[in-house]
């Protein structure tokens, strides 16, 4: 499979690793009938478990932004609730242990690199009450940036799979190639950035009143919306290789990895623009 900067797809079997009795699907962007090139023989009814299909992956996704909303929604209007001097440290708490739970959970998963519905949905109800604490926070200073965030990450997503689907950008090597490391240079920027102001070193690039922190917000916020083209390209050569149905849910844990990123970019990048 080809390359993607999502940790969540790497070294992911093949399907002539052991799923090659299952026959062609179609993809996000194939036409019915299969792809030229997966001619295997389709799997004999109840033998094992069925090819994947695009329903798996969309319902299986839908799952897991359910489960992160509902819990999300839950922890900002708790978050809210309590959000005093005296309640803050019980909020920050709470949101470090979902933090370190979704954390713990993605590496998991990741290095077993084996599909789990459990756990996805277990991560993704973790990371729905990290995010849904910050967001809480964020509400009380910005009123109305909760739904500016949530309609502008719902926005990209759809922007970029019509933009996949439609073949308006071809997912190429070279296209992913420059996605890979344009992620790893923004990652780098911003551990070295978390590393410095820890020595008081300020490089402005999340400095809220600088106009470099806007810009570079902006440049992680197109990052994110590009590795959708490569998270949609990696589900869609797991459907067309014939993967079983149950890795469905490995597709839908790298979509919401980047979901996540992108969601608290844009969190981010909305609190700089409104304190200007």
């Amino acid at each position: 499979m080809r390359s993607t900067s999502n940790p969540a797809f790497r070294n992911l079997p093949r399907a002539g690793a052991g799923y090659g009795q299952y026959g062609p699907n179609v993809g996000f962007n194939q036409p019915q009938g299969g792809v030229p090139g997966y001619g295997m023989p389709q799997a004999p009814a109840g033998a094992g478990d069925r090819p994947m299909t695009v329903d798996d992956v969309v319902i299986k996704t839908g799952l897991c932004i359910a489960t992160a909303l509902v819990t999300g929604v839950l922890a900002a209007i708790w978050a809210q609730s309590q959000a005093d001097a005296r309640a803050m440290g019980t909020i920050v708490g709470v949101m470090v242990v979902a933090m370190l739970v979704g954390l713990g959970l993605s590496l998991v998963m990741i290095f077993r690199q084996k599909p789990s519905g459990p756990m996805t949905l277990v991560y993704s109800a973790a990371e729905g009450v990290f995010l849904g604490a910050i967001t809480g926070l964020f509400e009380l200073i910005y009123p109305g940036i909760a739904l500016q965030a949530i309609l502008g990450t719902v926005g990209v997503f759809v922007a970029m799979l019509v933009v996949y689907k439609t073949g308006a950008v071809k997912v190429t090597p070279k296209l992913t190639k420059w996605i890979i490391g344009a992620t790893a240079g923004v990652v780098i920027l911003m551990l070295a950035n978390l590393v410095l102001g820890m020595f008081g070193v300020n490089m402005g690039l999340r400095d809220g009143n600088s106009t470099i922190a806007i810009i570079f917000s902006l440049v992680v916020i197109g990052i994110a919306a590009f590795n959708f083209l490569l998270d949609f390209d990696m589900a869609d050569r797991m459907i067309r290789e014939g993967m079983p149905s149950k890795w469905a849910w490995f597709a839908a844990f790298g979509l919401m990895t980047t979901l996540v990123w992108l969601y608290l970019e844009i969190l981010r990048l909305l609190s700089y623009l409104q304190n200007d």
